[in-house]
């Protein structure tokens, strides 16, 4: 066979500050926060590698729906050539929530060049990247999740904790912990909602420890509550 394509699919990651790298591509980003004073939000993509990629990018819904996501990403498609570097551009480019924040998908994928020698069996590796992409009202006037943590409300039901959101702001946890004992698979809460998460082995309440990722996808301060 002249070709074995492959495709590993990369789940979401953390930190604006702290690049994604994907085989030779490095996303100048692990989230993307759309502050909704701005016309639009960018992100770089370097690639370091000594071949080229072929670069694909789309946002879509946070439930991987049909429906088309409210934002434009420019260039969708575009070759990069190594050591080179490139700036995707996202616009607004629907209605959105103007009283708390709204969550999507961006996806980019980086394939690489195929070699030319027709003769020798090769391994193409494509790899696809997924990152939040949250969208901040203006409206929210600067404010940001870890500012908002302590209003947070947990409680325990059955074998899980649920944690209700009352605030505006997306809470993306970086852990949650009972009794001292870490959860598995924590992920987030959005604004209004509530969800639950798995307890450990034995445990079914007590002291309640959680860390909220921030704007830079960085842990923030650890803070307490009880169940």
């Amino acid at each position: 066979m002249k070709l074995l394509t492959q495709s590993l699919i990369a789940g979401a990651v953390l930190a604006c500050s702290i690049s994604a790298a994907n085989a030779g591509v490095v996303i100048g980003g692990t989230r993307v926060i759309y502050d909704g004073n701005k016309k639009e939000a960018s992100l770089s993509v370097n690639n370091p590698d000594s071949v080229p990629y072929l670069i694909q990018s789309w946002i879509e819904t946070p439930d991987g729906g049909a429906e088309k996501a409210p934002f434009i990403i420019t260039p969708p498609l575009y070759r990069l050539d190594n050591h080179q570097q490139n700036v995707m551009r996202i616009v607004r480019a629907g209605n959105l929530a103007d009283d708390k924040e709204s969550m999507y998908w961006l996806n980019i994928k980086a394939i690489p060049s195929a070699p030319h020698n027709e003769n020798a069996n090769t391994l193409q590796v494509a790899v696809k990247t997924r990152i939040k992409l949250i969208y901040r009202p203006a409206a929210l006037k600067g404010g940001n999740p870890e500012d908002q943590a302590q209003r947070l409300t947990w409680s325990h039901s059955g074998n899980s904790v649920r944690v209700t959101n009352p605030t505006a702001f997306y809470m993306n946890f970086n852990s949650i912990s009972v009794n001292g004992k870490a959860l598995d698979d924590v992920t987030y809460v959005a604004p209004g909602a509530s969800a639950s998460f798995a307890l450990p082995a034995g445990v079914s309440g007590g002291n309640l420890t959680f860390k909220i990722i921030n704007d830079y996808g960085a842990p923030g301060t650890e803070h307490h509550a009880a169940i």
